[in-house]
């Protein structure tokens, strides 16, 4: 759990500022679970540059609680968190002061999200939180107030956390849980998780990642690794000490994100997917009558491949759905007989050109139109596709034909805007598999709308 959290203080001089606002999110890492907003009576005058600069005044504060009328309840909500703030060791000295002067010692881990921006939003212009969340087209209201300035680090560590593909965050969470002496069963692992579509992370007892996987109901794929009997899964079973996860809404995103994050962490239980997971790919070559034929063969990087598949299985099934579409030649493209390896399959019908009833410039302008279609070479779009709730979308950006990441984004003029598009994305590896997953997907499924610009 994180306690997110802002404080307004006095002013003054250093160790004497007293508070007078404050504002704490309960965050678990996917939402705000509790929250504690409250005006403070100082006990002292307000500077006169802090009035002008919150808009709190010594009137108000008159009727305020004082510090330790609220004392047990900022202990109770950020209760086995990490602090987080803009800024940490300012509010986190703070708030160690105020506890200090009522004789208690209060000591909590803490994470700057200016410390972490600057590591994982690197070329902003300034990390001051006002600029830097417009940078990112984060809104915030009541700006210099504890709830508006609080609201907005929340929002702002989502993001980080959402960058955050090393995943150190998550393991310091993990490590800090672990000191507490907590031992979760399997069962209430299960119980604790979502049935909605995203990334999970099985750790063992030191905290590190084993094991990331993809699922459309994260509960359901976690439950079926707690009661598999292969080998693979006893293995988890026995080592697991928690299951983090991030939620991704798209399917899309769960598989770039799985993609790349087992290629960064290399866990122990992902081996056969640290390398590419693409085994059969496409290409093309002319016959010895001048027609464009579709082979689906062992994947070899040094042949320029139109796409490829994790089984062979399923690139048969995808040349099926390809021959027909485009109205190809089934036996040209190797389904029709099965003496060199080829493909069998039921002919619905056959254009003729493999009996040469049709020349092959006319064919090959339909196989040409097909490989231009499953390229984006050249193209600069954006991908929109659903997020995590019903407000939001995610969005995958395309660049000169590069992959260049995905983000979430809750405006439209963040999309639509190139420049705050890239603050807010988070930058992945361009790839053969990234490429495929992407070409694979556009193949299979619909998305929200595709922006060219």
């Amino acid at each position: 759990m994180y306690a997110i959290l802002d404080i307004e203080t006095t002013g003054g001089q250093f160790n004497e500022e007293g508070i007078t606002e404050i504002a704490i999110y309960k965050f678990d890492g996917h939402e705000i679970v509790d929250q504690f907003i409250s005006l403070v009576n100082p006990e002292k005058p307000i500077q006169p540059f802090v009035v002008k600069l919150t808009g709190i005044n010594n009137a108000m504060l008159r009727s305020a609680p004082k510090f330790y009328e609220v004392a047990k309840r900022i202990i109770e909500i950020t209760e086995d968190c990490i602090v987080v703030a803009h800024n940490a060791s300012f509010d986190y000295r703070i708030l160690r002061t105020e506890f200090k002067r009522l004789g208690y010692d209060y000591i909590k881990p803490t994470l700057c999200t200016v410390e972490l921006a600057q590591k994982l939003i690197p070329g902003q212009l300034s990390y001051s939180l006002g600029k830097l969340v417009r940078a990112l087209g984060i809104p915030v209201t009541d700006r210099h107030r504890a709830n508006g300035d609080a609201m907005a680090t929340v929002k702002l560590f989502k993001m980080i956390l959402a960058k955050d593909t090393e995943k150190e965050i998550l393991i310091s969470l993990i490590k800090a849980e672990i000191k507490s002496g907590l031992t979760p069963k399997l069962l209430d692992i299960v119980e604790s998780l979502p049935t909605k579509t995203g990334i999970y992370y099985i750790h063992n007892e030191k905290g590190d990642l084993i094991y990331i996987g993809k699922s459309r109901n994260i509960k359901k794929r976690i439950n079926q690794h707690f009661t598999g009997t292969t080998g693979k899964s006893k293995k988890i079973q026995r080592e697991v000490f928690a299951v983090t996860y991030e939620v991704t809404g798209s399917e899309l995103i769960a598989l770039l994100k799985e993609s790349e994050e087992i290629k960064i962490n290399k866990p122990i239980y992902n081996r056969a997917q640290r390398k590419t997971i693409f085994q059969w790919a496409l290409y093309s070559e002319k016959d010895e009558n001048g027609y464009l034929a579709l082979k689906l063969l062992k994947a070899d990087g040094r042949k320029k491949e139109i796409t490829s598949f994790t089984s062979i299985q399923e690139g048969k099934n995808s040349l099926l759905k390809i021959t027909e579409k485009h109205n190809l030649c089934q036996k040209i493209n190797g389904l029709y007989d099965t003496q060199n390896g080829c493909f069998q399959y039921k002919i619905k019908e056959c254009n003729g050109a493999c009996l040469g009833k049709e020349a092959p410039e006319l064919y090959n302008e339909r196989v040409e139109e097909f490989i231009q279609g499953m390229k984006f070479e050249n193209d600069n779009m954006v991908i929109v596709d659903r997020g995590r709730t019903v407000d939001e979308r995610c969005a995958v950006l395309i660049e000169n034909g590069i992959y260049k990441g995905y983000c979430f984004y809750d405006l439209n003029y963040q999309v639509n805007n190139i420049e705050i598009l890239k603050n807010i994305m988070i930058p992945m590896q361009n790839n053969r598999d990234t490429r495929t997953i992407i070409q694979a997907h556009l193949r299979r499924n619909k998305v929200i709308r595709i922006i060219k610009f």
